[in-house]
């Protein structure tokens, strides 16, 4: 009976951006040729645990029995000398993808040997004395150790290598199931008042009109989607950070629109009370511009700094030339409040005055020289 045996290791913490996260690693073994499938993680969780699955599966096939350790994802309970109990989510997938489950025996360690003993095989050889990296660089890594080194190696108690029996173990293996199993996990929530669902420490964001209502979540180990009923309302990638606020630029848009309006709204209604003139001028701004309210924003901002009556002035007399603009008010405004400067004043001269103006006697000495002949002759 073809059989693998499916782990959590763990080792340490890893740095995800500003925080640090737990770093864990599933190990799944076929039990004949000691083939591995080993995936790193940031959480232990039921998606987690299935998807992990589900990857090893197509990497290495599927197998008639899985063995795993009382791991609650997998056995809710399992007492001295009883049959286990096991999780109905597991117990559904494993129908799913066609093997059974076995539980490994309570303190029975070495029913689970050949999985644990892969566990240390990571920590001592892939992990030893490793710096490291950036998490998204792990999993890349890990799969070049797999297939260089692991699984090619020779094995201390076959005394052959792993990927060679494995190459006459895949026909005793079951195919995948080309229908692929929601590893999702489901949480009910509840939407805050700014429209935000609250999970593993960040926030991710809803269409603003579900703000306050409840909503279903489904976790997958890259992304969780949100629904209000049947209907999915978002879908954000996961974030292993914590405090972040992760909002899709689409869902304020209606409330930013809701408020925009009603600030508008505001707006005309102070610009009608500016004159009964006023609803005219507005009747002719919706007739000759494309964006009315625009210019209604703007002469109410003149009456805010130039007061009302400047204002009314200049929309009579722009009625009058049927010239609808704000920019056109504003120029009358500042026109009309533009000051000239003063003249300068004004000085009359008397005949009288004129006539007793002394003048100093003129100097010709400049012309001395011209009173000779042409010859230079005096």
């Amino acid at each position: 009976m073809i059989r693998d045996s499916a782990l959590w290791g763990e080792f340490g913490t890893i740095a995800v951006g500003d925080t640090r996260r737990r770093l864990s690693f599933f190990v799944m073994v076929l039990a004949w040729s000691r083939q591995m499938y080993v995936e790193f993680t940031l959480s232990q969780t039921m998606e987690q645990f299935l998807a992990a699955h589900v990857n090893a599966f197509n990497v290495l096939g599927v197998p008639k029995k899985v063995m795993v350790d009382n791991l609650r994802c997998a056995v809710l309970r399992h007492p001295r000398g009883e049959h286990a109990e096991f999780n109905p989510r597991y117990l559904d997938f494993a129908r799913h993808y066609g093997f059974q489950i076995v539980a490994c025996a309570v303190a029975k360690g070495n029913e689970k040997g050949r999985v644990e003993r892969g566990v240390g095989y990571v920590k001592g050889n892939f992990l030893a004395g490793l710096d490291l990296p950036e998490f998204a660089a792990l999993n890349p890594a890990l799969r070049l150790w797999l297939e260089s080194v692991a699984n090619v190696r020779l094995h201390r108690e076959t005394h052959r290598r792993p990927v060679d029996l494995w190459r006459e173990e895949q026909a005793h293996l079951q195919a995948v199931n080309p229908r692929p199993f929601d590893v999702g996990r489901v949480l009910t929530l509840r939407a805050n008042r700014q429209f935000r669902v609250s999970f593993e420490g960040n926030r991710y964001s809803v269409p603003a009109r579900f703000a306050g209502s409840q909503v279903t979540v489904k976790v997958y180990p890259d992304r969780l989607c949100v629904y209000h009923g049947e209907e999915l309302i978002a879908r954000h990638g996961r974030s292993f950070e914590r405090h972040r606020d992760i909002e899709d630029p689409d869902h304020p848009k209606a409330l930013l629109a809701q408020r925009r309006h009603a600030r508008d709204a505001h707006v005309l209604k102070r610009f009608l009370a500016l004159s009964p003139l006023a609803a005219k001028y507005h009747a002719g701004l919706l007739e000759r511009r494309g964006n009315a309210i625009s210019h209604v924003r703007k002469i109410v901002a003149l009456a805010e700094i130039h007061g009302d009556d400047p204002v009314l002035r200049a929309m009579t007399d722009a009625l009058a030339f049927e010239a609808f603009s704000s920019e056109y008010i504003a120029h009358l405004i500042e026109a009309r409040e533009r000051k000239l400067p003063e003249a300068s004043p004004l000085l009359l001269m008397r005949r009288q005055d004129a006539l007793d103006l002394e003048l100093p006697p003129a100097d010709l000495s400049a012309y001395a020289n011209l009173t000779g002949d042409d010859n230079g002759n005096d």
